[in-house]
């Protein structure tokens, strides 16, 4: 073969790779135009729920203070009374003194509404029965404030309650003797009665005594007071009261009082005073054809009372007159209540010897019954 056919072959050789070289990306462009391009399947998702907006709550509307009753004492009212949450406090002793027949003596404290309160403790030389002590809360009567000592007056009937085996907690009320506090007397005031259920409180918290074994003794003004503790604090498991000034609003119309701590032109209790005369200044004198008076009497809430009652009268009491027990005692019976009534021919106020004795041993019996 010559040189130039083989170079013929050469050149032709070439264009014919370079056209194959130019005509194979045109192929397969085609083929792949040809061919269908196989897609996944299209996933079915849920539509996604949109999330609520937070919404700020409403505000609470603010709660009105219920619109007292009464525009003046309402807190003195019995309704009034027993929404209160009453506390009492730990018992410190202040002081050992000399010791009782069969018991220990000490002067005391606790608080009442934030009042330091004094007052004289006795306890048991013997060993608590199983449940502990039963224990009094003893309500001296009145006596002018500043001339109240605490182991002074009613000293043979705390010996007396404190021989059965009883403890006793002889409370100097607010206002009384070294305990804080202003005496505002027990007739137009239930502070009285608050310092009494605090001392309850507070001896529920001695590990010797019965928290379900206490019961209250009060002599005249305090007869007042334990009716109306009774009436609002159902842990008082019975009370006794001697020559009591416990009334309906009409026994003052009928009967009246000679106690400097309820007339109200003693200088005896000032602030009970003032209380008094702003009472009768806006609602009149005490009757029961008054709403507010109504709201407050003893003896109009009788029903409320849970524990059994003893009450003890001298006829010749002239401070303050057996009616008002006799009355009581008819309330009570109306309204079905536990009670036992005693009248004595003398004694005076105080029930003093010969009349004491009896009326002691009943009151002793009656709280080993009931306690």
């Amino acid at each position: 073969m010559s040189a130039h056919r083989l170079l013929f072959v050469i050149v032709c050789l070439g264009l014919f790779a370079a056209s194959l070289a130019a005509c194979q990306p045109v192929a397969a462009q085609i083929a792949a135009a040809s061919t269908p391009a196989v897609m996944p399947d299209a996933a079915i998702l849920p539509t996604p729920t949109p999330e609520p907006s937070p919404t700020a709550a409403p505000a609470p509307e603010p709660t009105a203070s219920p619109t007292p009753l009464f525009p003046v004492g309402n807190e003195l009212t019995i309704a009034a009374l027993l929404d209160r949450n009453i506390e009492g406090s730990a018992i410190t002793i202040e002081q050992q003194l000399e010791d009782g027949a069969n018991y220990a003596r000490y002067i005391a404290s606790y608080l009442s509404e934030g009042n330091k309160i004094y007052g004289l403790l006795t306890t048991p030389f013997s060993d608590p029965p199983e449940g502990g002590h039963k224990a009094i809360v003893f309500i001296h009567g009145y006596i002018p404030p500043d001339q109240y000592r605490t182991t002074e007056r009613y000293v043979a009937y705390v010996d007396a309650l404190a021989r059965a085996g009883f403890v006793v907690f002889k409370i100097d009320l607010r206002g009384f003797g070294e305990s804080e506090g202003e005496p505002t007397g027990a007739y137009f005031s239930p502070d009285y009665s608050i310092d009494a259920i605090a001392a309850l409180k507070s001896l529920q918290t001695l590990d010797y005594v019965d928290p379900e074994g206490i019961g209250l003794w009060g002599h005249s003004m305090a007869g007042n007071v334990t009716l109306r503790a009774m009436l609002i604090e159902p842990a008082i498991q019975a009370g006794v009261i001697w020559a009591g000034a416990v009334y309906s609003y009409d026994d003052f119309t009928r009967y009246s009082i000679d106690d400097p701590s309820y007339n109200p032109n003693s200088p005896a209790t000032s602030a009970g005073r003032r209380i008094g005369q702003l009472l009768r200044e806006t609602y009149g004198p005490p009757n029961t054809a008054e709403p507010f008076w109504r709201a407050v009497s003893l003896t109009e809430h009788i029903d409320l009372l849970q524990a059994p009652i003893q009450l003890h009268h001298a006829l010749d009491d002239n401070v303050v007159t057996i009616d008002y027990s006799r009355d009581l005692a008819a309330a009570l019976n109306a309204a079905g209540k536990a009670y036992e009534f005693y009248e004595y021919e003398g004694g005076g106020h105080n029930i003093a010897s010969p009349y004491f004795e009896e009326a002691m041993q009943r009151t002793i019996a009656f709280f080993l019954d009931n306690l």
